[in-house]
């Protein structure tokens, strides 16, 4: 049986709540599920503001910034992580703006509160050995020997070029020869970024194309489907999902944590953040500057295993 949702207002406080909550399932189309958490935030609200009294409809149009921050504040304190404030946040403002639009009541308060700031999600990367056993054991995952010869050259072109799924997919024959050094590609944005070919790379997509049972032409998919057809991004998805679990790797591991493999080993390496902002086609160096964060989360796990006195901790 449900719990019945109570919410610390007076009675014409009350009405224009449920006034609200009809306005969300008619007009909105709200399922049951989200017009109930959404009435679960705004009851949390009213008995934070007022655990005693019942709240009216002038005392909400009364509350000022430091209300709403104090509201947060009271939410952090209680361990709610930040997605659950900003959905709390977001339903708040979303009762505010409807009283607004009805002519019920104004405060210009809530629109100055912002959503607690998520924390960053650092990209997830291989270390070299697990890179390279991926990229080893492709070639027994397919269902026949040239399928594997193509996977194993897009995760190399992942790997070693830094490009996105979509990037690598989307090439067409002649876009790389074994004269080529460089790779002309367009990504997001329609932006146009050279990236270097190391001959490894060429080696296995030249392989993959001896063995291919479907000889396109220039202008034509690079990477073909079972049925000859430009070869689907989930295709590659599933693959390396079958291969994280072959070789017990973590489920952050995707086509996509290739290209963060790349970044990072890069910088390790000493490589600066302009030129992997260039190699990756970040239109923004803020981007870029993500890897930095994971070095330094790497460094600071290293430092704890290895000096004498953290061991002590």
């Amino acid at each position: 049986m449900k719990q019945e949702i109570k919410f610390n207002a007076d009675e014409n406080l009350q009405n224009i709540i449920k006034r609200w909550q009809n306005w969300l399932a008619k007009e909105r189309l709200y399922s049951e599920h989200t017009l109930a958490a959404y009435s679960r935030d705004l009851a949390i609200f009213l008995h934070k503001m007022s655990p005693d009294k019942k709240l009216s409809l002038a005392d909400l149009a009364a509350l000022e910034v430091y209300d709403f921050r104090r509201f947060l504040s009271d939410r952090a304190a209680h361990y709610i992580n930040k997605s659950s404030m900003g959905r709390e946040l977001s339903s708040i403002k979303s009762f505010y703006k409807w009283l607004d639009i009805n002519d019920l009541a104004k405060n210009p308060a809530i629109s100055v509160i912002t959503s607690p700031r998520k924390p960053k999600i650092l990209p997830k990367a291989l270390d070299e050995k697990d890179a390279f056993d991926l990229l080893d054991e492709t070639v027994c995952m397919a269902s026949c020997a040239w399928q594997g010869l193509r996977d194993k050259a897009i995760l190399m072109l992942l790997y070693g070029c830094g490009l996105r799924i979509s990037e690598a997919l989307a090439l067409n024959v002649g876009d790389i020869t074994a004269e080529s050094e460089f790779l002309r590609i367009r990504g997001k944005g329609n932006k146009e970024r050279i990236v270097p070919l190391l001959s490894i790379i060429w080696q296995h997509i030249e392989a993959y194309l001896t063995n291919c049972p479907y000889q396109n032409s220039v202008g034509e998919p690079l990477f073909l489907g079972a049925r000859g057809e430009r070869l689907s991004p989930r295709i590659v998805q599933r693959q390396v999902q079958k291969l994280r679990g072959r070789l017990g790797l973590a489920d952050t591991l995707t086509p996509h944590a290739l290209r963060h493999t790349f970044a990072t080993q890069l910088l390790k390496e000493g490589v600066d953040l302009r030129s992997i902002q260039e190699l990756l086609g970040h239109s923004s160096l803020i981007t870029t500057q993500r890897y930095t964060d994971v070095q330094t989360e790497t460094l600071q796990r290293e430092y704890h295993k290895a000096h004498p006195l953290a061991k002590d901790e």
